[in-house]
């Protein structure tokens, strides 16, 4: 009996999972960090091209500069499941590990509440300041605990739902796809003078790449805490949100742990006031240990639910990998 693809995958997805539990984020030589390289280079020549410095320009290098940086990456992947007609186990399985972030996600997160906890306000907002944006040197005990919260709400979509989605949709190329993307957006799609043309491409691929997960993720976080709240504030809060992904995924996490998040935010030396997101405590240790656990009960009923649908599949013969 041939295993279903959906069952195939779901072996590579439990592979990855565990990998990525056990081993963590690569400590040198990690693919992410030399395709930061290989991105910034990219710009630099896509820069000095012909495109101008105009906004029709720089949007025109900035869209040249993303394919260049993203798509022979996403070659090479499907290239590699060729070279042997069992090279996909590996291939995939190393490609979905590379590209998932649970485990750093929650030592980051332990980095912050560690401190916090134990009163030291100071090395809790130099520990929140290496996973948000936003300007920390001032924030108090429920401001660094709402930044930590909402950076593990937010990137559990990017680093691990999203990652698994794509993996689900497309394989290795199609995890390679989204988390490469995924990246350029946090390289190029803030919107400061030097970024807000050029990173004008990479900003809105992003975001469509991510709409799906962000949903699927939002429906998760309310299955998995306060069902009738997290719906609630995803339907009233998230578009009140700049980001057409991140507000379904906040407020809807938030809503399910029972915490205020949102609010004024300094970034980049502006302030920004930001709408509220949930309902209930303010933040605290509690809630940044909580988003960490949602995250991880998320993706093992993830992984429950393609394993499920897999062998459900193979039992009824479905087509193999």
């Amino acid at each position: 009996m041939s295993l279903s693809l959906l069952l195939v995958l779901a072996i590579k997805m439990a592979a990855a999972l565990l990998a990525d539990r056990v081993f963590g984020e690569a400590r040198r030589f990690h693919p992410l960090v030399g395709f930061g390289r290989w991105a910034g280079w990219v710009e630099q020549a896509c820069r000095r091209l012909f495109f101008g410095t105009n906004e029709t320009g720089m949007r025109l290098a900035g869209l040249l500069a993303w394919a260049l940086a993203v798509l022979p990456w996403v070659a090479l992947a499907l290239w590699l499941r060729t070279l042997h007609p069992q090279a996909h186990w590996v291939v995939d399985s190393m490609l979905l590990y590379f590209a998932l972030g649970g485990r750093s996600l929650a030592e980051h997160a332990r980095a912050v509440a560690t401190p916090l906890a134990a009163g030291d306000l100071d090395a809790a907002r130099e520990r929140v300041g290496w996973i948000v944006s936003r300007d920390t040197r001032a924030l108090d005990t429920e401001g660094v605990a709402r930044a930590a919260t909402e950076s593990v709400l937010e990137n559990g979509n990017d680093a691990v739902f999203g990652a698994l989605l794509w993996f689900v949709l497309g394989g290795g190329a199609g995890v390679v796809l989204f988390r490469l993307a995924n990246t350029l957006d946090a390289m190029w799609g803030y919107r400061t003078p030097r970024h807000l043309h050029f990173g004008w491409a990479a900003a809105r691929i992003d975001d469509l790449l991510g709409w799906l997960p962000a949903r699927l993720t939002a429906l998760t976080y309310a299955l998995l805490g306060h069902t009738r709240r997290a719906l609630a504030c995803w339907r009233t809060q998230a578009p009140a949100w700049d980001s057409p992904n991140a507000g379904p995924v906040m407020a809807a996490g938030a809503g399910a742990l029972g915490v205020r998040l949102g609010g004024a935010a300094i970034y980049h030396g502006r302030e920004e006031h930001r709408p509220a997101l949930g309902e209930g405590r303010g933040a605290d240790v509690d809630a940044i240990r909580a988003a960490v656990a949602l995250v991880r009960r998320g993706a093992l009923l993830w992984l429950g639910l393609t394993a499920a649908l897999g062998l459900a599949t193979t039992l009824m013969g479905g087509g193999g990998a």
